[in-house]
């Protein structure tokens, strides 16, 4: 259940930073190898009107929309908590594969400790397409 007193207005943007490099050139998979700076992400980005006792947020993503949600925060996103001033989130995700889409939703913590589903879930569409991304490879030479 969403927890619709704590903001009267939330908004998940779901944006993209494309960098110059990414896996393989170009292509799809575990970027852990391409410097920070370089990798495609995707941006979870929310706002609130208004917060109650909100301590942090946290996000979690899946591989699909009724799939396992693990989550993606290292550390949680912190909040303001009890104000009725409106508040701009985000958290970016560099640890994708450009060539995945992606599930999200934004978890609220309160200060109380209590865990609430702020947002419900939303989509990241792919960032390439695999058969882009492989044409972008150069072609492997024959072994002898």
């Amino acid at each position: 259940m969403l927890r619709p007193a704590v903001a009267c207005l939330a908004f998940l943007l779901l944006g993209t930073a494309a960098h110059a490099a990414a896996p393989a050139a170009g292509g799809c998979g575990d970027q852990s190898k391409v410097p920070a700076a370089q990798r495609v992400t995707n941006t979870a980005r929310w706002t609130t009107a208004s917060e109650a006792n909100t301590f942090a947020y946290d996000v979690y993503r899946s591989d699909s929309e009724n799939g396992k949600f693990v989550r993606v925060t290292k550390k949680p996103v912190l909040g303001n908590g009890t104000t009725s001033e409106t508040h701009k989130y985000e958290f970016v995700d560099d640890t994708i594969d450009p060539c995945k889409d992606y599930w999200y939703y934004v978890e609220e913590i309160t200060t109380a400790g209590e865990r609430v589903k702020f947002t419900s879930v939303f989509k990241a569409n792919a960032k390439r397409h695999a058969d882009a991304a492989a044409e972008a490879k150069p072609a492997d030479a024959k072994k002898p």
